[in-house]
């Protein structure tokens, strides 16, 4: 469900020495897809000229309010009336008192001023101008008129200093611009808890079995649900993954704690998918200490089952509630994945092949052949994130026809 047209992005930059990333910005807001119209300030000029940015956006990089080789309209108007974000990065001290307070002395003031577009701005300044209370007040009322701050990252500054203050990385602001515009917002309102990863089931102090999933899969579909609108709660085995913006992430090691963590928040929500790569079973036991090797002899492990969690979601479904489970196989995909539909009390399954290439676990696409009682869509093979919003695609489609 990606965005209809192409949306203009208006990137304010401002006199800060973090000002060399947002050239990377621009750039990859660019790639992204998005018109990026650059309005900088004077000051900004000290750091990184206009024809930087016009290199990477292939449009007029705008500073002056008065620059003579104008067109026939007002450009902060013109500016302001075709866009559909103003993201301030970054944003000093300076520019967000003026835009706090409505003052509009320069090209980007004016342009701000003028706009009704939903407004960003990623702060980077020294720690202290950050936290003295002057700048946070004006950072409220900026909140109080619709805007989204984007909390600066903390480190080493350019001053020296070492605290909050430094300007978030271009693929975080990329994130936040895409959360903002990118997607209709089809899932708004609702309530979305999304399982990814393996779990690990402890042998002793130093192993443990889990499985190949890397939670790119689910981390992707929380993503997109985020994106999308709705609110999100993403339940998490152990996995080396950022930890995608605007989504609610619980920590969990083993199917035991999945299981807790995710029955404990099932009943609120409006839609279920559980995408992690559970532990069947867990060892019987234990060991306090690390199981040491016997010269030539093997070692037994005594295994039972763990809680089944898409079960007991299906046994415990809520009216109204939307349940997606994942299957895994290496045979008989199709015909087991419609056994786990109907023994599970599923919605919808997502079938996911281990022997088509470039499917499965850890890589960067996946193939899913969508499975709900009235019909099967079969996906090709798509990037995760494609594949998450076909998924939820789907899943509107459906919750639809159910209502």
């Amino acid at each position: 469900m990606e965005r209809t047209k192409k949306k203009t992005v208006v990137l304010g930059v401002t006199g800060g020495i973090a000002c060399y990333k947002s050239a990377a910005l621009a750039s990859k807001l660019t790639q992204a897809g998005y018109n990026v119209e650059v309005v900088l300030t004077k000051n900004a000029t000290e750091f990184i000229g206009p024809h930087t940015f016009e290199s990477l956006t292939h449009n007029r990089a705008m500073v002056d309010t008065f620059d003579r080789n104008f067109q026939s309209h007002v450009e902060h108007i013109a500016l302001a009336d075709k866009a559909d974000l103003l993201l301030v990065a970054p944003a000093t001290a300076n520019i967000l008192a003026k835009a706090a307070h409505g003052i509009a002395d320069d090209m980007l003031s004016t342009t701000i001023l003028a706009c009704d577009c939903p407004k960003l701005a990623a702060p980077a300044m020294n720690t202290r101008m950050y936290q003295n209370p002057v700048t946070q007040d004006n950072l409220n009322i900026l909140r109080r008129y619709g805007w989204e701050v984007i909390e600066p990252a903390r480190g080493r500054l350019a001053c020296g200093a070492v605290g909050l203050g430094k300007m978030p990385e271009p693929e975080d602001l990329l994130e936040a611009v895409d959360h903002a515009v990118r997607y209709e917002k089809d899932l708004a309102g609702l309530r979305v808890l999304v399982t990814a990863g393996p779990t690990r089931e402890s042998l002793d102090p130093v192993r443990f079995l889990t499985n190949h999933s890397s939670g790119k899969m689910g981390y992707a579909i929380a993503r997109a649900a985020a994106q999308r609108g709705a609110q999100v709660t993403l339940v998490s085995g152990p996995t080396s993954l950022k930890r995608p913006a605007y989504v609610d992430v619980v920590d969990v090691v083993t199917a035991e704690d999945m299981f807790q963590a995710v029955t404990a928040r099932a009943g609120d929500q409006d839609i279920i998918i559980k995408a992690a790569a559970v532990a069947d079973y867990r060892p019987t036991e234990t060991a306090d200490h690390k199981i040491k090797k016997a010269a030539g002899e093997g070692l037994a492990l005594s295994l039972k089952r763990t809680q089944d969690i898409l079960a007991y979601l299906g046994e415990h479904k809520q009216p109204g509630q939307f349940l997606c489970g994942f299957s895994m196989e290496t045979e008989n995909l199709m015909e087991n994945s419609r056994k786990k539909l109907v023994k599970k009390n599923l919605d919808m399954v997502a079938a996911n092949s281990l022997t088509q290439q470039g499917a499965g676990f850890g890589g960067s696409t996946n193939a899913l052949t969508l499975i709900t009682p009235g019909g099967e869509t079969e996906l090709p093979l798509l990037t995760k994130e494609e594949a998450a919003h076909r998924l939820l695609d789907q899943i509107v489609v459906e919750r639809g026809r159910l209502s």
